[in-house]
């Protein structure tokens, strides 16, 4: 446990900070997977401005984000050209 003043501040502020970034890493896993799901434009569109808000905010690393942007939007134009998925 922390004794110093400003090292109880941080440990508050840490819990704080993490609470919040495990319920905008959970949405995205929610969105991701039903993006995946559904292959909807609409859905892929909100999941793409979440992920770039938390990459912004620096709550997933901005390579990861544009990763899984990448991969959501190959499946939903996959769909939408009617080719069969890819298997790697």
């Amino acid at each position: 446990m922390p004794i110093h003043k400003s090292a109880k501040k941080r440990l508050r502020q840490s819990k704080k900070a993490n609470i919040q970034n495990r319920s905008i890493k959970s949405e995205i896993k929610t969105l991701v997977k039903k993006v995946e799901a559904s292959l909807d434009e609409k859905d892929l569109k909100s999941t793409v401005s979440l992920l770039d808000k938390a990459a912004r905010k620096r709550t997933v690393h901005k390579n990861q984000a544009s990763r899984v942007k990448s991969r959501l939007s190959k499946l939903v134009k996959q769909k939408a050209s009617g080719t069969p998925q890819d298997a790697t």
